[in-house]
């Protein structure tokens, strides 16, 4: 059964001004939302009457109520709507959904009070069922969505629209009309694309929403109104003319039933009901309603009747008597066509799929299984899902009347934060006491399974002893095997198979620099997989005099990639680079592939790094302190899906384990020689047997070289250029404006860092004027002296002058030691009139020759552009350019963070 629930708060208990923390008033086109969006849904063909739940202005406890209530129904599609507030916190990194009850308390424990984050949301939402979960959010700030979303485990089960880019207010328009975002939403399910009669896909829709919106529309910071899509998987949506039967064949005659429509007058009618009531109470779609036609049955354009009726029969969940009278009463007025649609059905077996769905004679319908949570490390996350989803359909997890005994939601995270939680942040795991410190929001909800990639992480992430321990944790022991390897592309490696293995990862590399003398060596983000990780421990050697040895020979510009699969596919992006750049990876990868096209890819070999550690996922028991509820049921289910991981003797196609799951994408025996636990292909570029493979990490050091990685260099400094000129008075206020974003971007920055903040509008023939002194600060401090000091000015700023000025005393700075250094230049780019011609050029050779990265950071959506003076001055200096096209936020925390020792 699909589910949709419509969420549209247009009333609010707390309003400025009448409450200092109210929120900004009430959003009365919110009220024309539901009923035009829930209208289109039902004249899409998308839902049907019944399956569709409008809730006005509610409660967070109503809401929450309702949330759960539409998840747990929810089997096929699931969609989740959200007009109304959206607030963001300092941090950006969450998006507030605030319901009637809302309020803004700045500086308490919960700032935003009768709120609910969204990656409480996403929580709720990734316990479904369902097939496909879709979000659409209409509101402030609906971009900030995104980042939160990239903590979701099943990337491809979930899709989400957003109304408007990160950090950006939006108007609602008229108090009489819907709002604009949801108003062209509807309109486009209504009618389709330029009204053409075509069935739709999600990317489609998304594209059109983008092109007109962008056209037509601007954001309250007078940027183009740009929505946002996030999720990997595309979906067709019926045709907008799917309400109409089907014509049968010209051979067989048929009459067709009248046909009644919604009419554009109900739909009025229940607008304005929903203007005048503020829409406060809950209903199910196809409740009675004054005035509200009937809906006609609805067939799918494009297929012939009988596979209508059996596509049909398919979705029903009636029981079974209701299902036979309709069946036999429709074929009854039809004769010409019942021994057909009898044929059809005994084809299909029809009764045995009611039997399975278990409403069949004499069946009960199937209770809901015992969910258990599971969070695995990003790098093998794939492999898992896989296998997760095997076991949940295996004969190990079906009862005798053909219902699941359990079902297992499946997460990443990154791995560091991971071993932190479980070390010594189970307190606020259970019950979160600060935006800076939220592992549920971090990481995911409390697992029951973990899964890292190496056994090495299970030591490290042992909590501390009590008070502060609520969690134990128990290892069951690895069960598989994953090398590390260099992965380089074909036309450089090795040509003798003894050369690819029993060296050191050193000699491998100075072996491929004689080959090629500009190859490149690329590593993931350390503190985000295992496999990185290990790597960094080959990288570094024995001691910590390889530390800046090593991080100087995988050097490269802007933020590693996060994972394996990211790097193998961001490679292609220039076939020079691809062609020239090996990457340390494990094994598996090369055997099953990754998510890219490989036919883009070089073709590449694995050599095998004799000092680098293997990976061997472990399978470990979370218990968490006072979860006794259900635990008998609870460890039955965990033991039951350890003993099927943990084995094998199937085939890929009909995996009788996890092992053979494991076994197809890529992955050793644990045990002897390590061998594969599945033959690779001929073309993978593995080597069945390398003369020496190396044993799993060893806790103590995978945790030294963290910990070297973290400290590489020592402290850093950073300079940030805050464009406080007459042009930015628009792009100032708020979370989303210049100040808020460098003031976020101060995460990545510990006790030890030094930085300053300079305002680039400065008067008296001055390129700047000092915020913040350069030196060491705690953050709170930082912010509020950002605060005090900081105001827009009637005056241009001069970019040339304020970074030139800023290359000459950042290399000051750094001429007696070997600090990382960075300049960030905060801009709307409206002064770029004094980087022209010679002067730009003047300050591109200095960029070069004083090698210190500058990230622009434009506040606007084209800076970064091929040829625009903010991409030529991050390109000759080593840096970033960010602009809004992308999460600038995002991107300014992990440039700073890469540079400073935060903690993020």
């Amino acid at each position: 059964m699909n589910r949709a629930l419509l969420i549209g708060v247009s009333a609010y208990d707390f309003t400025r001004p009448n409450d200092p923390h109210g929120v900004p008033g009430d959003l009365a086109a919110v009220a024309h939302n539901l009923p035009v969006l829930e209208e289109a849904l039902l004249h899409s063909g998308v839902f049907r009457k019944g399956e569709i739940a409008v809730s006005g202005s509610p409660y967070l406890d109503a809401f929450s109520e309702s949330l759960r209530a539409a998840t747990d129904e929810a089997e096929g599609l699931l969609l989740f709507y959200f007009a109304g507030h959206g607030a963001v916190p300092s941090a950006g990194d969450e998006l507030w959904l605030q319901m009637r009850n809302a309020r803004v308390v700045p500086g308490s424990r919960a700032v935003f009070p009768g709120a609910d984050p969204f990656s409480s949301v996403l929580t709720v939402l990734a316990t479904t069922r369902a097939r496909h979960v879709v979000v659409v959010l209409d509101c402030c700030n609906a971009g900030n969505a995104a980042q939160v979303c990239e903590a979701v485990a099943d990337r491809r089960r979930f899709s989400v629209l957003m109304s408007v880019q990160a950090n950006n207010r939006i108007d609602a328009g008229d108090d009489t009309t819907p709002t604009p975002f949801t108003a062209r939403l509807a309109r486009l399910l209504d009618e389709g694309i330029d009204g053409r009669d075509t069935r739709l896909s999600f990317q489609d829709l998304s594209q059109a929403l983008s092109a007109h919106m962008c056209t037509h529309h601007r954001t309250l910071r007078n940027e183009p109104w740009e929505p946002q899509r996030w999720g990997d998987t595309d979906f067709l949506l019926p045709s907008p003319s799917s309400q109409t039967l089907t014509t049968p064949p010209a051979t067989v005659p048929e009459t067709q039933p009248p046909s009644v429509t919604p009419t554009r007058k109900a739909s009025k009618r229940t607008a304005e009901r929903a203007a005048g009531s503020g829409g406060e109470r809950e209903r199910r779609s196809g409740s009675p309603q004054p005035g509200q036609p009937v809906e006609a049955t609805r067939g799918t354009v494009g297929l012939p009747w009988w596979q209508d009726l059996f596509t049909r029969l398919r979705s029903w969940t009636l029981p079974v008597p209701t299902v036979a009278g309709r069946v036999l009463l429709w074929l009854r007025r039809r004769p010409r066509r019942a021994a057909v649609a009898a044929a059809v059905l005994t084809a299909a077996g029809i009764g045995s799929y009611l039997a399975l769905v278990g409403i069949g004679p004499g069946q009960s319908s199937c209770g809901p299984p015992l969910e258990l949570r599971l969070v695995t490390d990003p790098d093998i996350g794939s492999t898992v899902r896989k296998a997760a989803d095997a076991y949940l359909t295996s004969t190990a997890n079906v009862t005798p009347g053909g219902c699941r005994r359990s079902g297992i939601t499946v997460y990443s995270a990154g791995s560091a934060d991971v071993a932190a939680g479980f070390h010594d942040q189970s307190d606020p795991w259970q019950r979160p006491v600060s935006d800076d410190l939220d592992p549920q929001r971090d990481i995911g909800p409390q697992p029951d399974i973990w899964i890292p990639a190496s056994s090495a992480s299970v030591a490290r992430a042992q909590p501390v002893e009590p008070p502060r321990k609520y969690l134990t944790l128990e290892p069951g022991g690895p069960f598989a095997y994953s090398p590390m390897v260099l992965s380089v592309p074909q036309s450089i490696a090795e040509v003798s198979v003894g050369d690819r293995t029993d060296n050191p990862l050193t000699t491998l590399r100075e072996h491929l620099t004689r080959r090629q003398k500009d190859a490149d060596v690329r590593r993931t983000d350390p503190e985000y997989t295992d496999s990185a990780l290990l790597a960094t421990m080959g990288l570094y050697g024995t001691g910590a005099a390889g530390v800046s040895e090593g991080e100087a020979s995988v050097a490269q510009s802007g933020p590693p990639s996060l994972t394996g699969s990211d790097l193998l596919c961001t490679l292609p992006d220039d076939s020079r680079t691809d062609d020239r750049t090996a990457a340390l990876v494990p094994e598996f990868l090369m055997v099953s592939g990754v998510d890219c096209d490989r036919t883009t890819r070089s073709r590449r070999m694995a050599e095998y790094p004799t000092d680098v550690p293997a990976l061997d996922p472990t399978f470990v028991r979370v218990r968490w302190q006072d979860a006794d509820r259900d635990r008998s049921a609870r460890d039955e289910a965990v033991g039951r899906f350890r003993a099927w991981l943990t084995h094998g003797g199937g085939t890929a196609q009909k995996p009788a384990g996890g092992l053979d799951v494991f076994g197809e994408d890529g992955f050793r025996s644990i045990s002897g020689a390590h061998g594969f636990l599945t033959a690779p292909g001929t073309d993978a570029g593995t080597l069945a047997h390398p003369a020496r493979l190396p044993a799993p990490a060893d806790a103590v050091a995978m945790a030294t070289a963290l910990r070297h990685y973290r400290n590489a260099n020592g402290p850093g400094q950073v300079l940030f250029l805050l464009d406080n000129s007459g042009s930015m008075g628009g792009l100032w206020e708020g979370p989303g404006g210049a100040p808020g974003i460098l003031k976020q971007s101060l995460a990545g920055l510990g006790d030890r860092d030094e930085y300053g903040v300079w305002s680039v509008a400065a008067r008296g023939g001055r390129p700047s004027d000092v915020v913040l002194p350069f030196a060491r600060h705690r953050r709170a401090d930082a912010e509020k002296t950002i605060d005090h000091r900081t105001a827009v000015r009637d005056a241009e700023s001069d970019p040339d002058a304020a970074l030139r000025a800023a290359l000459e005393f950042m290399a000051g700075r750094g001429k007696d030691d070997e600090h990382p250094q960075l300049i960030l230049y905060v801009t709307d780019d409206e002064d770029n009139n004094h980087l022209t011609g010679r002067r730009l050029d003047a300050l591109l050779d200095a960029m070069e020759e004083k090698g210190i990265p500058v990230v622009m950071a434009a506040l606007d959506s084209g800076g970064c552009d091929q040829g625009k003076p903010d991409a030529r001055i991050s390109e000759a200096s080593g840096g970033r350019c960010l602009d809004t096209k992308g999460d600038l936020v995002a991107g300014l925390r992990d440039e700073v963070a890469r540079t400073g020792t935060g903690d993020e």
